[in-house]
């Protein structure tokens, strides 16, 4: 059966980790918002979908993945649900619970770097909340940046099955996950994602690994990778990255 992804059609966002999942597994889906309206697709599909007062169990916001009956909304519910699916958790219930922990914890370094350029309101511009995105942006990088991808080289360095994988010997969401974050750090904050990974060369020998894999290249360089802008969660703002 074709999975059907539901996210915004002209960012990576949060969605996107959910379409590398996809992308390394080969797995048969459908990135529903980015088809034509002819096709049910386009932001207006997936507004009516999330406004449908019939809909007794309804998502919160996007993304979410339909899979036959079952609908599933936050990105990392979606990768605990496809991993196993997917060959993406590990081997066995250790393995899925802790590449669950591990993808919790890249949510939480998404929500910060988000935070660095709304630090005030969602619903304001970037534009009105500049000052206080200038102090909360120093504190993710000279704080925050360190203090999770230094984790992230511990988990690597006492990985009893060697440093090339965060969990056992085997491709997982949360390497993908992992890659994702280096990719929209080194995008938003190009020079502070140097230092950081200058410190952390198992975290970025990582990236480089999961980014050499077919699939994975594959996608890369295909117009199914919608490039960073500043729509999404990873902004380039000069200002944030002195």
């Amino acid at each position: 059966m074709t999975y059907q992804l539901h996210y915004w059609p002209t960012i990576q966002g949060r969605g996107e980790f959910v379409r590398l999942a996809l992308e390394a597994a080969g797995a048969d889906y459908v990135d529903v918002a980015r088809l034509p309206e002819s096709k049910g697709g386009g932001e207006s599909a997936l507004g009516d979908r999330l406004d449908d007062p019939d809909i007794v169990r309804p998502s919160f916001a996007p993304p979410f993945l339909i899979d036959g009956d079952i609908v599933v909304g936050q990105t990392a519910a979606i990768l605990l649900y496809l991993g196993p699916r997917l060959g993406l958790a590990g081997v066995g219930e250790s393995d899925g619970l802790w590449t669950h922990q591990l993808q919790l914890t890249i949510a939480d370094v998404v929500a910060e770097a988000h935070d660095t350029h709304h630090p005030i309101s969602t619903g304001a511009y970037y534009e009105d909340q500049r000052d206080a995105a200038v102090q909360r942006a120093r504190a993710f990088r000279e704080e925050r940046i360190p203090k999770f991808l230094n984790w992230f080289e511990r988990v690597l360095r006492r990985n009893p099955a060697g440093s090339l994988h965060l969990v056992g010997d085997v491709l997982t969401y949360a390497d993908l996950s992992l890659f994702q974050l280096v990719e929209g750090l080194r995008y938003a904050f190009p020079k502070a994602a140097a230092r950081a990974l200058a410190a952390t060369p198992a975290v970025e020998k990582l990236h480089d690994n999961v980014k050499r894999r077919q699939r994975v290249h594959d996608y890369l360089q295909s117009p199914r990778r919608i490039a960073f802008n500043e729509d999404g969660i990873f902004r380039r703002y000069a200002e944030l990255d002195a």
